[in-house]
């Protein structure tokens, strides 16, 4: 039987993934929108493919269609209530865009001044080395656009609308008893969280950040919100029995809001359409591969 000091190790290891991909962030000063795309859509690709072969198909095993495709829609809805409802910015390359309540001047304090260093090599108009900055300033009000704790904040709920559903879903997996399921789910993530954290930490390290606060922060990304959910979803569904099929299906539903709200979007609006297309297709293959292997 699944303890929680499992289900604690394998989400917590499944998110610290994610700071792996702020490693390549570091080496160099821009990243090519055709690499930034591509990461998109091989996450997107891990993550269907963890959605179809994770969960629903061991939803509809365990239960009935009609709780799995409830329980899928329920999730697509919470996730893009959530959207609407919590403030928070969306991270594309080189710019951010508020939803939820955030607003124009929190996109603006996150990108640096236009005639700043950072910026000139953001735009490929110089090599200099640009010094670390701060991400905002620590003692302004929270209402302040600038202030460091708003900007967490904002953040913070991106992140959270984002990689919450995966956590849920290996924790929702563990409680049913479906190990092999949750270590798909879990090997799926992790790889899934290196170009998502990639993705994260791009924008991130334009805003002039430091490598340091880089790396911990887009670590944390992952760590944090799938802990937490993976941790919820197993005491639910403990308590709960005969709830995998409906958790699964709700799991899924966040999941694949995430890739057709987020990802998918994002990796096609810079001519790059092609790469992040077969980016997609190799990581759905991957998972495939996978999920065979655990099989055998």
């Amino acid at each position: 039987m699944t303890d929680l000091l499992t289900v604690v190790t394998v989400t917590g290891v499944a998110g610290l993934a994610t700071g792996l991909g702020a490693l390549p962030v570091f080496g160099r000063a821009r990243v090519s929108h055709r690499v930034y795309d591509a990461a998109l859509g091989l996450a997107a690709g891990l993550m269907v493919a963890a959605s179809v072969f994770g969960l629903i198909l061991p939803g509809m095993e365990e239960g009935t269609l009609a709780a799995v495709m409830g329980g899928l829609v329920i999730g697509r809805l919470v996730l893009l209530g959530g959207n609407y409802a919590i403030p928070h910015l969306h991270a594309e390359y080189r710019e951010w865009f508020p939803e939820g309540g955030a607003t124009g001047d929190d996109a603006a304090a996150m990108s640096p001044p236009a005639d700043s260093p950072k910026a000139a090599v953001a735009s490929g108009q110089t090599d200099e080395s640009v010094p670390d900055t701060s991400l905002g300033d620590p003692t302004a009000s929270i209402d302040d656009p600038d202030s460091t704790l708003r900007k967490a904040l904002l953040i913070g709920g991106a992140i959270t609308l984002h990689n919450a559903p995966e956590g849920l879903a290996i924790g929702v997996a563990f409680a049913s008893g479906l190990e092999e399921v949750a270590l798909l789910l879990a090997i799926v993530i992790g790889l899934q969280n290196v170009p998502d954290g990639f993705a994260f930490a791009v924008p991130m390290g334009e805003t002039g950040m430091s490598n340091a606060k880089v790396f911990v922060y887009t670590a944390l990304s992952g760590f944090v919100p799938q802990v937490a959910a993976g941790l919820f979803g197993f005491s639910l569904v403990s308590v709960a029995a005969g709830l995998f099929p409906i958790a699964s299906g709700f799991a899924a539903g966040t999941m694949l809001a995430v890739v057709f709200r987020e990802l998918i979007p994002s990796s096609h609006g810079h001519g790059h359409a092609d790469a992040a297309t077969l980016a997609f297709l190799l990581g759905f293959v991957v998972v495939i591969a996978v999920d065979e292997f655990l099989v055998v």
